[in-house]
């Protein structure tokens, strides 16, 4: 925003007080994409779940709406897919 109200680079590292390159590069994806958030992939745990478990997950429910989570898991566990609990 400091750079947006005529600021210049040194001035929103000193406002900031983080370095001079992030400043940059910040307001060049803000420029560029109108966006600033990160898009980093592979960050956090990886997940247990894979693409095609999210698919078959809605389907077993649907098979029986009213079976017990531990019905839901045990039918879940039996497939091709990672173990959950």
């Amino acid at each position: 925003m400091a750079r947006r109200f005529g600021t210049s680079i040194t001035e929103t590292v000193r406002l900031i007080g983080c370095s001079r390159s992030a400043v940059v590069s910040i307001h060049a994806n803000w420029i560029n994409d109108g966006d600033t958030s990160s898009r980093r992939q592979g960050v956090g745990r990886p997940r247990v779940i894979k693409e095609k478990g999210h698919r078959r997950l809605p389907r077993l429910v649907k098979q029986n709406r009213r079976q017990a989570v531990v019905q839901l898991t045990a039918q879940y566990n039996a497939g091709p897919s990672a173990n959950v609990s």
